[in-house]
């Protein structure tokens, strides 16, 4: 077998590898995990490293890049859906480079690594390097969903090319969602709000306002850390909580009789102030907390 073919071989399994960790842990894989890799015919093959662009010893160009957060390098998103990745260093001819621009060459797939907070990924591939811009010292990205297909490396049509953009915008979506979750979880020291369950597999980020409306952004004084349940509840309007950080309970559900979980879970929660985060400027937005009130008290 060639090196080139089995290099192929190793990108293959590094996709259906991270399928697997991408499912065991809900798209946010820890740092350990990426850099400790999966073994590949009795080779360790390490997804990242040191540096941005990573190239395991057993293959013969780079597997993955890695977006780090607060880095010196300022990846970013372009306007038309493409990710903007810079250059390692300002020499366009470094290894590394040389290495990312054969990649975009052969139209051979790797694995884009987005940092989410320290040792907190989140891994996008299949990704391809569209074009690079040596003005700006960068590559410019797509993300795919599709298996990739090793037979043709001729130019994308318009409508693939087209299709790769707007998944790469949905995927970058995800990222910021999670990186959403991430932020607001830690912000109410991964509790819910209303119940203090302390599990963070149980727990959301709960939108105040959701994020398709106009004031829905991924901030966290959009967000409550809420149990699933009470997620799924203040969603529905099942209870509201007030400006000031009052919980109220709809009317028909307070005068319910049914068991315990109705009875401690929902039912007790009326009049109680919810936990909040240490930093009052992550406290709950009271404007947008008013305009979300408003709703439970239409929907009562």
């Amino acid at each position: 077998m060639t090196l080139f073919l089995q290099d192929i071989e190793i990108r293959e399994a590094a996709f259906k590898w991270l399928d697997e960790q991408c499912f065991i842990h809900d798209n946010v894989v820890s740092r350990s995990i990426i850099t400790n890799g999966f073994y590949f015919k009795g080779e360790r093959i390490t997804l990242a490293g040191p540096q941005g662009i990573w190239k395991p010893k057993s293959m013969v160009l780079p597997i993955s890049i890695t977006s780090v957060l607060n880095s010196h390098y300022k990846d970013s998103m372009e306007p038309l859906g493409l990710l903007h990745y810079k250059f390692r260093g300002e020499n366009p001819f470094h290894p590394d480079n040389s290495g990312l621009r054969e990649i975009m060459r052969l139209r051979l797939p790797l694995v884009f690594i987005q940092n989410l907070e320290k040792g907190k990924y989140f891994p996008m591939y299949p990704a391809y390097i569209q074009s690079e811009d040596r003005i700006n010292l960068a590559f410019l990205i797509t993300i795919d969903n599709q298996t990739p297909n090793y037979t043709s490396i001729t130019e994308d049509s318009e409508v693939e090319y087209g299709r790769r953009t707007y998944i790469t915008t949905t995927t970058l979506i995800r990222a910021h969602q999670q990186q959403f979750r991430i932020d607001v979880l830690r912000a109410y020291h991964n509790q819910c709000s209303l119940c203090n369950l302390k599990h963070p597999e149980l727990l959301d980020a709960a939108h105040i306002i959701p994020d398709k409306e106009e004031m829905g952004h991924p901030v966290i004084n959009n967000g409550i850390a809420l149990c699933k349940i009470h997620h799924a509840a203040f969603d529905r309007n099942i209870l509201g909580i007030d400006p000031d950080y009052t919980v109220h309970v709809r009317q028909d559900i307070l005068q319910e009789i049914d068991g315990p979980m109705l009875k401690y879970g929902i039912q007790s929660l009326q009049g109680q102030q919810i936990f909040l985060p240490k930093k009052k400027i992550e406290h709950p937005d009271q404007e947008r907390l008013e305009i979300r009130y408003g709703q439970f008290l239409e929907a009562g």
